[in-house]
């Protein structure tokens, strides 16, 4: 199975807020996910992006992929 972490919009309309999820890469973007990792909230002043470590290198050490939404989220944040 090919893993990947990636993002999962959920919130109010206008108001969005993302969940960082493990999920099968052929899996649609609100679909079932394998484990939630973190979340990412764009309309805090700044913007908040809360990852739980060691889930995160769980998944990447069991070979997950990242998306390009997580790369720039983590670029961007210096982590």
């Amino acid at each position: 199975m090919a893993v990947t972490i990636r993002l999962m919009r959920f919130g109010k309309k206008k108001y969005p807020t993302y969940r960082v999820i493990a999920v099968d890469k052929r899996k649609k973007r609100d679909g079932s996910y394998l484990e939630k990792i973190g979340t990412y909230n764009p309309m805090t002043n700044p913007a908040t992006l809360d990852i739980n470590k060691e889930k995160f290198d769980y998944w990447l050490a069991n070979g997950a992929q990242l998306s390009e939404g997580i790369i720039k989220l983590l670029k961007n944040r210096k982590v």
